[in-house]
């Protein structure tokens, strides 16, 4: 015990430095541990520059504080550092506030992964597809080929609409017939249109109903799923396909029509545009 209390640097003993080493040695460890830990967990779910950027963050912050932890042992006055400290770290912490709030943001999506590059979303009124997730911010495409930078502190904190994240998406018409036509051989027209295109999904099934009595027309709802990636050009495809066939079949989609009368008696009946004595 004696060697280990010998004074080998002003009040600095064998003992201080063992602690020291002791330390500094366990820190490494315990940096290895947590990096090899972390890029497992991360290895798949953030990009490989973006991880080592990460892993060498993690590194030197447990380093820095082994550093911060055996200061007192080799009998150096912190009071002095952390006042500095202090005012340093307000000053930069005010300053660098956005972006740290923006890092932050970007590893916990890079983490819980609400979004991916590929999606198509909808995030702080702008919509079209992610192309890409940095860490500090999220960059979209948008329909129009515009691409539009996004803090990642928004994106994080914003109700996200994501349109592809389930396997398969809804959309739907409302189909108008004349009052004259045959509903039920609409409907029938329409679900077989629907059977034979090859992306309209049998489970969650298609339904086809008489919806409402408008104005004009009866008017008859159309829902149907296909799978997320090619929704809308299914949907696009299977309007104009289901058109064509209900007009071969003579079943038309009407003009908004209105009947008016003129007078309560030898009056004039207006009806489509044509005038009909009464």
């Amino acid at each position: 015990m004696d060697i280990l209390n010998t004074a080998i640097y002003g009040d600095i003993t064998v003992w201080d430095v063992l602690i020291v080493t002791a330390t500094f040695a366990l820190a490494f460890v315990i940096a290895k541990v947590v990096t090899i830990n972390l890029k497992k967990i991360l290895s798949d779910k953030v990009k490989k520059d973006v991880l080592e950027i990460i892993l060498k963050i993690v590194n030197w912050g447990i380093v820095i504080i082994a550093i911060i932890a055996v200061l007192p042992q080799l009998n150096i006055d912190l009071s002095g550092l952390l006042v500095a400290g202090g005012f340093a770290g307000l000053i930069i912490g005010f300053a660098t506030q956005s972006v740290v709030a923006n890092l932050v943001s970007g590893l916990f999506l890079m983490i819980e992964r609400p979004i991916k590059i590929g999606d198509q979303v909808s995030i702080e009124g702008v919509s079209g597809f992610v192309e890409d997730i940095h860490i500090f911010s999220t960059i979209i495409r948008t329909y129009d080929g515009i691409y539009i930078r996004i803090p990642n502190e928004k994106v994080f904190t914003s109700n996200i609409t994501n349109y592809v994240a389930n396997v398969a998406r809804r959309f739907e018409y409302t189909i108008g017939i004349r009052y004259a036509d045959d509903a039920d051989r609409a409907i029938e027209i329409i679900k077989k249109v629907i059977d034979t295109h090859p992306f309209a999904l049998k489970n969650p099934s298609p339904t086809v109903f008489v919806d409402s009595l408008g104005e004009s027309s009866v008017d008859i709802s159309v829902k149907i799923w296909a799978p997320s990636a090619v929704w809308y050009d299914v949907k696009m495809d299977l309007l104009w396909k289901i058109k064509v066939e209900l007009e071969k079949n003579g079943i038309e989609i009407p003009f908004p029509q209105r009947v008016i009368w003129f007078g309560d008696k030898g009056g004039v009946k207006v009806e489509s545009g044509k005038d009909i004595p009464t």
